[in-house]
């Protein structure tokens, strides 16, 4: 082979293109790491439930390397960590500027009582202190939960109810609270089955029940619904049953948690 002239050519052509590869690629590297590459503007979006000093100090700490060299996705998943960033966009800018986009969440309601959730059902740990409806119910379910809140919250305004938790157990059993316009609190049992068409009926019969003992002074604290054709209201003073074409009292009920 070493008396090849032609075998020998090959090889010192291949070792010299190795070598020029090794020394630009050694150039590139020490390039893009200089000093005069690094950023000298970071702009964050404007914060409304971030802390701003949390970010800071996240940013500070992951902002390593320079325009070409930082890590983008490390350091959108630190900032994903502080409480109430959602989202984090990273947009490079040149020569030396970095820009910080930050979605927040809106928190819709408090979660079993130790986190937030959005509207659309996605659950976060944030510090609040601010009044929210109540939501209880299986992480997996929470879109569910949220969505009939909402639904449910339309169609007892119209009768002077203020819907403020709905509840999910393990079992799948549905049951609300919501205050009248006096001020009193009524738990409303859902049951399993059926919980919208139980709602409507509820709807429809209100006003000639519980809202007539309510303005005769008997306000009811709590109502159920898990009934084939009627509902059952537990007042302060007595309870009553009541049919949908009449005042009787109601014994058919589908069982206890349906």
């Amino acid at each position: 082979m070493w008396h090849d002239s032609r075998t020998m050519n090959a090889v010192s052509l291949t070792l010299m293109i190795l070598s020029v590869g090794a020394l630009l690629w050694a150039a590139g590297h020490w390039f893009v790491r200089q000093p005069s590459f690094a950023f000298r503007q970071v702009v964050v979006s404007d914060l409304h439930r971030a802390d701003p000093a949390h970010v800071a100090a996240v940013i500070r700490r992951e902002l390593k390397g320079t325009f070409f060299t930082m890590d983008l996705d490390g350091a959108q998943r630190a900032l994903r960590q502080v409480p109430w960033v959602r989202n984090v966009g990273l947009h490079r800018e040149w020569p030396d500027r970095l820009e910080v986009s930050i979605e927040e969440f809106e928190p819709f309601a408090n979660w079993n009582e130790k986190a937030l959730v959005t509207r659309d059902g996605v659950v976060f740990v944030a510090p609040y202190d601010g009044d929210l409806p109540e939501l209880t119910g299986r992480e997996e379910d929470a879109i569910t939960v949220t969505g009939r809140f909402e639904s449910w919250a339309a169609k007892l305004a119209p009768l002077g109810l203020d819907l403020y938790a709905v509840r999910n157990s393990p079992r799948g059993s549905w049951q609300i609270e919501a205050v009248d316009k006096h001020g009193s609190v009524k738990v409303i049992e859902l049951g399993r089955d059926i919980v919208d068409a139980r709602l409507e009926r509820f709807v429809s019969v209100y006003r000639k029940t519980a809202d007539v003992l309510a303005r005769v002074g008997r306000q009811s604290d709590y109502i159920d619904l898990r009934y084939q054709n009627g509902l059952a209201i537990r007042t302060a003073v007595m309870s009553v049953g009541s049919r949908e074409n009449g005042a009787q009292p109601v014994g058919n009920r589908n069982g206890e948690g349906q």
